[in-house]
């Protein structure tokens, strides 16, 4: 019983509902009753009227008693449970689910990739949780050294520093920072990131603990973290036995070889990884790999001692994020099974339990200006990933930006934390505030991108939506403009060039199988 009284303190703030339930409850059962004696009742429009606005006054303070009331029941609940509260006299539903020590308290998600397919994850991630750790590689062998590295003896850091401004806690000039360039006749030639990382190592000592540090000085959004401290080298062996050693050539080579890659490997091959990168993968509540370059950005960073085992090992939720076009000399005709079963042959089974690819749905036009770069979208075949263990999930992920096809950060990102919800409601947490947190934040985004799917319909019908819109993401299937992307393919000479180069291919390879 004395629990019982606790709800009726002053401090409770509940009976204030229960007076306005309790009003709400008197007005129906008023109306009601008129109804009911409704043949001893002057029939007049006065008189209906009357008991109409009764009923549906009484109607509306009860539910918005009973609302109000469950909203102050979960706030008295978090108060009393939660510890990450950091104010409990002054409680509400909204501060609980947007409040940022909520979001600190958010899944862990793990990123492993690089370039721009990586931030782009990163980047919607950091709209549901901050408890976030990307996974970079540390090399850029065989590409020209800049003038500012070559002064300052620093390790290569633009996969970090762009992760870190993906990251960026509030939108600002961080990228314009990181990336300015001394003018002073002293510093000229210099980057400012190179500067501030070579002084952060400095002050640390150590690298790694440097770019550890640095997360907390720019104050960004989870972490960053060097997949190893070595500079690593990443070369090639393609299907006809040639070794290429610098990873910018990669693509040239094999574009003139007239092969594929048969497997990529990096040098020293006992790197090991750097502090904290094991530790953020076991820890893991989901890790995303991709995004981004196959072989020079996702594979490179798995084949570092431990990292592949590792995340074997995680109890995590592991999900493969599937490039939409593939990439001249590196993926060229490579299908979703095949992107899949490249990871798999270089680090084994049990690496991926889900894949997201998107739809196709592309616009041709777009599609033809990758065409004459040498790339296409990448085919839907999902019957040979060895293994048959991965389980995919179809989603229109893809967006216009800045007259590129690239990845939507928040539809990427929402499918990730969906993930995320159905696995704590496979474990019965509906009732964790972290489920109730994610899923909330999940539903009311939908409901947003229903809402602007609606408004870009509607300008679409009146003739006011551009194909270089920036945020176009229009509908429809590749099978639905097939026609169209044949006649783009046909019409022009270099794509019909890359067709009879990509046969040649195939054939040569079919040979030497029989041979």
């Amino acid at each position: 019983m004395k629990g019982f009284f606790e709800w009726f303190k002053s401090s409770a703030k509940m009976k204030r509902w229960m007076l306005v339930i309790l009003i709400g409850v008197v007005l129906i059962c008023y109306a009601i009753a008129q109804i009911l004696v409704y043949e001893t009742v002057e029939a007049t429009a006065l008189g209906i009227g009357k008991i109409i606005v009764t009923f549906v006054a009484g109607f509306l303070i009860l539910v918005s008693g009973i609302v109000f009331l469950n909203k102050r029941t979960l706030e008295l609940f978090v108060e009393a449970t939660d510890e990450r509260m950091e104010n409990k006299k002054n409680i509400n539903v909204k501060s609980l689910i947007f409040n940022k020590t909520i979001y600190e308290k958010g899944p862990n998600v793990v990123v492993i990739g690089g370039g721009t397919g990586l931030n782009t994850v990163l980047s919607g991630l950091k709209n549901y949780t901050s408890n976030i750790t990307a996974i970079v590689t540390v090399s850029d062998y065989g590409e020209e050294i800049t003038h500012s590295r070559k002064e300052l003896g620093t390790l290569p850091i633009d996969d970090i520093k762009d992760s870190m401004v993906a990251l960026e806690n509030k939108k600002g000039d961080m990228k314009k920072i990181l990336n300015h360039q001394f003018q002073a006749e002293k510093l000229r030639g210099l980057s400012f990131a190179d500067v501030f990382f070579l002084g952060m190592k400095e002050i640390n000592n150590d690298f790694s603990e440097a770019v550890v540090k640095s997360n907390e000085v720019l104050n960004i959004v989870g972490r960053v973290l060097p997949v190893t401290l070595e500079e690593i080298r990443i070369s090639a062996e393609l299907n006809n036995g040639y070794i290429v050693n610098e990873k910018s050539r990669i693509p040239e080579v094999v574009s003139d070889k007239i092969t594929q890659i048969n497997r990529v490997y990096i040098s020293p091959t006992n790197c090991r990884p750097a502090p904290g990168v094991l530790e953020a993968i076991r820890d893991a509540d989901s890790i995303v790999i991709g995004p981004g370059s196959l072989y020079t950005n996702v594979i490179p960073n798995l084949l570092v001692n431990g990292v592949a085992k590792a995340i074997k090992e995680s109890k995590a939720i592991k999900i493969y994020v599937n490039n939409i076009m593939t990439e001249q000399g590196q993926t060229d005709d490579y299908s979703v099974s095949d992107h899949i079963n490249a990871i798999i042959d270089h680090c084994g089974e049990g690496i991926i339990d889900y894949c997201i690819y998107d739809t196709g749905e592309v616009i041709p036009e777009y599609i033809k200006r990758y065409n004459r770069e040498g790339s296409f979208l990448v085919e839907q075949d999902l019957d040979n990933v060895k293994g048959r263990k991965v389980k995919f999930i179809q989603k229109n992920i893809s967006a216009i930006s800045d007259g590129k096809i690239r990845h939507d950060a928040n539809l990427v990102a929402s499918s990730v934390i969906e993930l995320i919800c159905n696995d704590l409601k496979y474990q019965d947490k509906q009732n964790d505030p972290q489920y109730v947190m994610l899923n909330t934040k999940l539903q009311s985004d939908k409901r947003i991108e229903k809402i602007k799917k609606k408004q870009r319909r509607a300008e679409k019908r009146k003739g006011r939506y551009s194909i270089d819109t920036k945020e176009k993401r229009t509908s429809k299937f590749s099978n639905k403009y097939s026609e169209r992307i044949k006649s783009i393919k046909e019409s022009d000479p270099r794509i019909r060039a890359k067709k009879l180069q990509a046969d040649r291919m195939k054939r040569r390879s079919r040979n030497r199988g029989r041979n």
